[in-house]
């Protein structure tokens, strides 16, 4: 009876040891050891705008309350399920793509110059810095309506 209870042990030991083998050993599967190849992604969450622009931005919003551009006005505020994929770092979805509306000049003008291939933009009341060729999306800033 011992020996049958030290057989059964030692089977579920190599079966471990197999399963860990098999998945590439220790550390590297399921999120482990992501920056093996020295990718650093610590400006991941990394803005554009800095606190003056969007202080700028706010500035230029209450002084346009009253007459908002499209894009702003209340009746373009996006829906739900629209809304959560306007995320910084991801692309821009097709059912967002018709709904962007160019920003202003006089905005335009307290705004850092964007990088190359890419504007500044309003959005389901939202103003987002896109990159106009790959329609990625390098910041937000949301005005409260």
């Amino acid at each position: 009876m011992r020996s049958r209870g030290w057989l059964c042990v030692c089977a579920a030991a190599i079966f471990a040891l197999a399963c860990n083998l098999a998945s590439g050993g220790e550390g590297h599967g399921h999120g482990h050891d992501k920056d093996k190849h020295g990718d650093h992604d610590d400006d991941r969450d990394r803005h554009y705008y800095r606190d003056d622009d969007r202080a700028a931005m706010r500035g230029w919003y209450g002084e346009h309350h009253d007459h908002l551009p499209p894009g702003l006005a209340k009746r373009d505020r996006l829906p739900p399920g629209l809304e959560r994929q306007l995320v910084v770092r991801g692309t821009l979805p097709p059912g967002l793509r018709g709904k962007i509306h160019r920003c202003p000049i006089d905005l335009e003008r307290r705004l850092p110059p964007p990088p190359p291939d890419c504007e500044h933009v309003f959005v389901g009341g939202h103003v987002v810095l896109v990159n106009r060729k790959t329609f990625v999306v390098l910041d937000i800033l949301h005005f409260e309506l």
